[in-house]
């Protein structure tokens, strides 16, 4: 299972480095055209907010879709979740606790005489 995770993770680390690089490289295209253009200050910024927008929301739609195939996959292997987790733990303690109070009942001098 540590395998797994590590694999996510890994996947994870290289789409986000694949979308830094992207970003970066957008950014020196974009400014090699407005040069080429010959836009003004101000609409270098405006064209730029609105391409960082765009890219921001894309990175957005990008990163659910990663955590919904990372769900989706973890889900096939049966991958227990937090809450899973919790909800034996707390079968555990009910089962622990009953087992301490039937051992306590059987302990020598504690035995019930029928009268």
């Amino acid at each position: 299972m540590a395998d797994i995770q590590e694999r996510f993770k890994e996947a994870w680390s290289h789409a986000l480095a694949g979308i830094n690089s992207a970003e970066q490289e957008a950014e020196k295209i974009f400014n090699r055209l407005a040069d080429a253009a010959g836009f003004s200050p101000e609409e270098v910024r405006r064209h730029a907010r609105e391409f960082g927008d765009r890219l921001q929301t894309q990175r957005k739609e990008l990163e659910k879709a990663i955590d919904d195939g990372v769900k989706k996959a973890a889900s096939r292997l049966r991958v227990p979740t937090k809450g899973d987790i919790e909800s034996i733990e707390k079968r555990l303690d009910a089962i622990s606790a009953r087992i301490d109070a039937l051992a306590t009942s059987q302990e020598p001098g504690k035995e019930k005489h029928a009268e």
